[in-house]
């Protein structure tokens, strides 16, 4: 049978005339027709599926490609500044350096004491008593308070607050609290009052060793 003769008898079919559980005995030209059309959409839908596939491979490269260049640009600027950094971290350990040096050793605690009973003494004050108390340890050093009990008149106390904080080493103050001494006076003023100072802690650079 032609070509022609096929499609001619392929006008003929209905589609209630074909068999779905015998596709075999369908019109040669329909099963042809049928199996160009199936080709047709396995081939579009891999295609499709492979395009997809490929599409996600490169929105994946392309997100390398700009962490790639990020990367690249952040080292690039690192290595070109690297000696700046090591200038700014000598330049960091010496301040370091010099804040150390501020902090006194055990040793020098009770010459810090005289130091402290001594500007007292020339502000016109009147030492109660002066008592150093526990140590406080925080990381990277070791609080020393110093309980300070005085008494003098208000210009008295500024000036030795004053002259404690102008020590070349480190000294704060706090917890202050001021009261007159009595009705009958005054003027005449009690102050008590934390100074505390700091040593390094020694413990904690050996515990990180």
């Amino acid at each position: 049978m032609s070509f022609a003769q096929q499609m001619e008898s392929l006008k003929k079919v209905q589609a209630d005339d074909l068999d779905f559980n015998n596709i075999g005995s369908w019109p040669a030209a329909l099963k042809v027709i049928v199996c160009a059309v199936v080709f047709v959409v396995l081939a579009v839908l891999g295609y499709q599926f492979h395009l997809k596939d490929l599409r996600v491979n490169l929105e994946r490269a392309e997100q390398q490609e700009v962490e790639l260049r990020k990367e690249f640009q952040d080292k690039s600027f690192r290595a070109a500044n690297l000696e700046a950094y090591r200038e700014q971290l000598e330049e960091i350990e010496e301040r370091f350096s010099g804040l150390l040096k501020q902090l006194p050793k055990d040793s020098e605690v009770p010459g810090l004491l005289e130091d402290i009973t001594q500007m007292g003494l020339n502000s016109g004050l009147e030492f109660e008593s002066i008592t150093l108390q526990p140590e406080v340890a925080q990381q990277f050093y070791v609080e020393l308070p110093i309980q300070i009990n005085v008494r003098g008149s208000y210009h008295d106390l500024a000036t030795f607050v004053s002259s404690v904080a102008g020590l070349p080493r480190i000294v704060t103050l706090g917890d202050f609290g001021i009261e007159p001494v009595s009705e009958n006076n005054p003027d005449l003023l009690a102050m008590e009052i934390i100074a505390k100072t700091y040593r390094y802690n020694d413990a904690a650079e050996e515990g990180q060793q």
